[in-house]
């Protein structure tokens, strides 16, 4: 949802079960197993810094009426609230940094009230919600205030930096951040939230479906998907029940903080198959090799039915990637008027050749995925 400040690290840990010894392509064939998927080439890149509390808050024209708008929702429900910048800002969304007292907030407004969105942001106001009775394993910022009605949200602002400022990092983030970001997101994985505080946000099967019949999975996706779907519902345990997941597990949603990572933006949170956010972690790492390896032995730690479950998310999480940066570049292609240009923002997409480079990445990728998954179910 936000960045925020001071550049510290979080502190190194270990994650269960180590790499298999060798770093070899497979697993140890006590049962079978697809390939450990890696690709890239490693880079390491310094941690992206953020900007100290400060600025000036312009409300003068059509933008500023939206400002003035959406502080005013602000005021309804936290009065004491004072805007000090604007952090972000897009078509449907602006976040505000202000401070309530002695605290730093940050509050979250909706300005395209169409029902997606507005659906969006009311799972999030639950979600933290829900964190106030029922803290999960991982750091998540304190809710202030909220009202679902007019989509406003306002929490505390965490200290630390955003692990990553886009989507998919230019370069590989340092190998201590991906450790603590990927400890963070298994024990958030592992946790069990009571029975009905969250739902299941993606139906597997109409997402297959709808993909294959925009063209973007072959009959053959088609079948072998629906086939490993059928393997893991009939797997039962608690892969057949599935796992809490984040939802958007990506590294500009995971700030480093002096005491840990903390998880921000939980509009997708629910319950998903197995390996969700692992696959995710996965998609956004094209120059992290090492960690992609990591992260596919971990998903298939558990069995035939995790390795599976990964398989189907990752798949779909490389489609829906492959799909989002393709309509990105028509669109960027049918534009003859140069965009002016704005900062780099957390989850932003590049432009340019930087699309058409992380398109041919993810092309490579979701072969590598489609390959796995032709394994898998040979293996069944």
């Amino acid at each position: 949802m936000y960045a925020a400040s001071s550049p510290v690290s979080a502190p190194q840990r270990s994650l269960h079960p180590r790499p298999a010894a060798g770093g070899g392509p497979y697993l140890a064939p006590a049962r079978p197993a697809a390939p450990v998927l890696g690709a890239g080439k490693t880079r390491r890149g310094a941690g992206p810094g953020t900007q100290p509390l400060s600025g000036r808050i312009d409300l003068s024209g059509p933008q500023g009426a939206q400002l003035r708008t959406a502080i005013a929702s602000v005021h309804r429900i936290c009065p004491e609230f004072s805007p000090v910048q604007v952090l972000r800002r897009s078509g449907r969304s602006v976040l505000l940094v202000g401070t309530t007292g002695r605290s730093t907030a940050v509050a979250k407004c909706l300005l395209d009230h169409s029902p997606t969105w507005a659906e969006r942001i009311r799972h999030e106001i639950g979600a933290y919600r829900s964190f106030v009775r029922h803290r999960p394993p991982v750091r998540v910022p304190r809710l202030i205030a909220a009202d679902p009605d007019n989509c406003t949200l306002v929490i505390e602002r965490m200290p630390g930096r955003s692990a990553a400022l886009q989507r998919h990092p230019l370069e590989a983030p340092p190998r201590a951040d991906i450790r603590a970001a990927l400890g963070a997101v298994c024990r958030l994985n592992a946790w069990r939230p009571p029975t009905g505080t969250f739902d299941a946000p993606l139906d597997y099967a109409a997402r297959i479906s709808r993909f294959h019949e925009l063209g973007l999975l072959t009959d053959r996706d088609l079948g072998d998907l629906q086939k490993l779907l059928h393997g893991i519902a009939h797997a039962g345990g608690r892969q057949g029940t599935g796992q809490f997941c984040h939802g958007d597990a990506l590294l500009s949603n995971i700030l480093m903080s002096p005491a840990g990572p903390v998880l921000v933006d939980w509009e997708h949170a629910g319950w998903y198959l197995p390996g969700y956010d692992l696959a995710t972690l996965w998609a956004v790492l094209g120059d992290a090799p090492v960690a992609r390896r990591q992260i596919s032995q971990i998903a298939q730690s558990g069995g035939t039915a995790a390795r599976d479950a990964f398989l189907v998310n990752l798949m779909l999480v490389l489609t829906r990637e492959i799909r989002t940066y393709e309509t990105a570049v028509h669109r960027s292609m049918q534009d003859t008027v140069p965009a002016q240009p704005v900062p780099a923002q957390p989850g932003a997409v590049p432009s340019g050749e930087e699309q058409r480079l992380l398109l041919r990445r993810l092309h490579d990728d979701c072969q590598m995925a489609r390959r796995a998954v032709r394994a898998a179910v040979g293996t069944r």
